[in-house]
């Protein structure tokens, strides 16, 4: 995975709306139309975000007569998720070797 695709994900992540709209299309296939409803702002406003999801490859969008469905593409998630338990191991390290070091304290510091 490139860097950009990585940098696209994360700036698509960054929006409220967008993560809404993608908690939205965790349960299924949904048109743009039923995508807009919950929110206060027209359709090309919601378009935008769409296409936003969509460079970022987190949606596809297809074509079925006269509906647009969105379909989440869990693919670009999942690689920010590994990039990010990188991360969250070696956090993970470094709060276990606090955690040792405390200990050590904690015993040097009882009565004997």
């Amino acid at each position: 995975m490139s860097y950009d695709r990585l940098s696209a994900t994360f700036s698509a992540l960054a929006d409220p709306t967008r993560r809404a709209i993608l908690a939205r299309l965790a349960s299924g296939e949904v048109s743009v139309g039923e995508l807009a409803e919950p929110f206060d702002m027209s359709l090309p406003a919601v378009t935008k975000h769409l296409k936003v999801l969509e460079r970022a490859g987190l949606i596809s969008r297809g074509r079925q007569a006269q509906r647009r469905p969105c379909k989440l593409e869990a693919q670009a998630l999942h690689e920010a998720s590994d990039w990010i338990a990188q991360y969250r191991a070696f956090w993970e390290q470094r709060l276990d070797r606090l955690e040792d070091y405390l200990r050590e304290l904690q015993a040097k510091e009882q009565p004997k």
